[in-house]
């Protein structure tokens, strides 16, 4: 059983290996255009591609090209990419040596907070605020300065644990970490209310009232051809995302595993929300669970699904998807792939779907544009983005995919963040490492690309940062003073090319309260915020 809140995780058995892919189930009604998402200094601007329409957008928050130097954190990991980069010229290594809970800065929330905080300059009369969401479906938008209460609403009545067919939570509410649309000022997320329902709700950064036309219920809205949406036993743990605009949900299911739920992803254009699609896997159980959820090139969609039951079809479990604009899968080598042990890793739980994929660049390399994924096997897997290859073969000495490599001895079942030094390009996540230099070791890794053809990934360092958060980085200009940050007990950072200790935690008084599994911190204006079960905490250098 996955250690994740939500979980895909079954026991399987398999037969022989497909030569292709089975097609999963796309549906909808015709998308008419919708505004471009909003765009960040680093987004990937390019066409706004519907079912029957492409015209000129204006791009997605983020991206995987230059650095995004706005400091607005308007999704998971600051980027399409999901790399989890931040740059602020505050953060200097000397700097973050010093860093401290800020006392002055007081927030409180109800709920558990599995969701990451955003940051959003120039709402509600030209605050900037920091917005939560919780498992009581609780939303907040707190002064950014001070921590005082801009607005808070609660969303209906999160639904009771005993509503769904299993699972480990008194209640469930909101989930996954929202995602805001800057152009518009307004905030989307999926929440669970008593029923059990599921709606995507629209609210306003500037009070936190419903945009009109909304909320989207997920029932009534969400199907294929093949297969209805069950909100018994799917969950929405996976980070949602927005590209040009339409807004991308991803589904798994619940701790526990049970019925035939499925991996869905929803998409609602943001101008017209009865306008929806969805995607779902051919294959039952196969989730979208991992924290990072879907990552994008700022065209196409990328997610990894979890495992299957009794795996003699293939469809589309254990593998890392391409999903195109109006989420239609084509079903060729180039749009997914799966380690030729996919059918090993059904029977032993060992899916590919415990850590979100994440858009990389690495110039130089052959091939350079690569999409990475992590499994509960240990193991990292650098894919081609313009042919994922299907399923892979292993090859000796380079493994999987465009290459792989065994770099944790246990699950790796988190949000991982990849940045770029002098020194090489980093993909950094919480697992034990294998292969640490002499001396090191710990529940953080940091793997580097070599710049060959083809890539190949190592173990560059290991360190302890003891708990499950997951990761990213600061850095001054986009490369330099590369500090990683995560959360154990408390809040920690570590050198970005040795694992040096940069930040140990702190003293007493830095100490934070309680917090959920595989949270992630973010940065803006100099100062880091976290939300634990029960507050939001700043850290500041001054």
């Amino acid at each position: 059983m996955g250690a994740a809140l939500f979980a895909a995780c079954s026991q399987a058995d398999s037969a022989g290996i497909p030569a292709g892919g089975m097609g999963g189930a796309t549906s909808g009604s015709t998308m008419s255009t919708g505004a471009g998402g909003s765009t960040g200094a680093g987004g990937s601007a390019g066409a706004t591609t519907t079912t029957t329409t492409t015209t000129t957008g204006t791009g997605g928050t983020g991206g995987s090209g230059a650095a995004n130097v706005s400091p607005n954190v308007l999704q998971f990991h600051k980027n399409l990419s999901r790399d989890g980069l931040y740059v602020d010229p505050a953060f200097t290594k000397a700097n973050a040596a010093r860093i401290h809970m800020d006392t002055s800065f007081r927030a409180s929330i109800q709920g558990a907070t599995f969701a990451q905080p955003l940051y959003f300059e120039g709402a509600a009369g030209g605050k900037n605020i920091i917005v939560t969401a919780t498992m009581m479906n609780q939303v907040s938008a707190f002064d950014a300065a001070s921590g005082a209460v801009v607005w808070q609403r609660t969303i209906g009545t999160a639904a009771p644990g005993n509503q769904f067919g299993c699972g480990d939570m008194a209640t469930i509410g909101i989930t996954g970490t929202p995602v805001i649309d800057a152009a518009t000022k307004t905030l989307f997320f999926d929440a669970a209310e008593s029923g059990p329902v599921r709606r995507i709700h629209a609210l306003s950064l500037d009070d936190g009232s419903e945009r009109t036309g909304w909320p989207v219920d997920v029932v009534a809205s969400v199907r294929t051809a093949q297969t209805t949406f069950d909100p018994t036993i799917q969950s929405q743990r996976a980070a949602p995302t927005l590209v040009n605009g339409t807004l991308y949900v991803p589904y798994g299911g619940i701790i526990g595993d049970c019925g035939n739920y499925h991996g869905w992803v929803a998409g609602i254009n943001i101008a017209n929300p009865t306008q929806v699609t969805a995607y779902a896997t051919a294959a039952v159980k196969s989730g979208i669970w991992g924290p990072g959820g879907i990552a994008s090139d700022g065209t196409d969609l990328f997610v990894t699904t979890g495992n299957a039951p009794n795996g003699a079809a293939f469809g589309q479990q254990e593998s890392l998807l391409r999903l195109h604009a109006g989420l239609t899968f084509a079903g060729m080598a180039a749009d997914y792939f799966t380690p030729s042990t996919w059918q090993a890793l059904d029977r032993t739980d060992a899916d590919l779907g415990g850590s979100g994929p994440l858009v990389l660049d690495l110039p130089g390399a052959n091939p350079s544009k690569l999409v990475v994924a992590l499994g509960k096997d240990g193991n990292i897997y650098l894919t081609d983005r313009d042919n994922l290859g299907g399923i892979s073969t292993n090859r000796p000495m380079i493994g999987e995919g465009v290459a792989s490599a065994h770099v944790s001895s246990n699950q790796i079942i988190q949000a991982a963040a990849s940045y770029t030094t002098a020194q090489g390009t980093y993909v950094v996540f919480k697992g034990n490492g294998v292969g640490c230099p002499t001396g090191q070791g710990g529940d953080l890794t940091a793997v580097r690309m070599s710049v060959a053809s083809p890539p190949i990934p190592a173990v560059a360092w290991c360190a302890r940062q003891g708990g499950n958060g997951s990761p990213m980085v600061t850095t001054t200009d986009g490369q330099s003073e590369a500090i990683v940050w995560s959360l154990g007990a408390r809040l920690v950072g570590f050198d970005g090319d040795t694992g040096a200790v940069i930040f140990n935690g702190g003293v007493a008084a830095d100490a934070l309260p309680a917090m959920s599994k595989f949270v992630t911190p973010i940065a803006a204006r100099g100062r880091i915020f976290v939300a634990t079960n029960t507050t939001v905490n700043a850290f500041t250098m001054q």
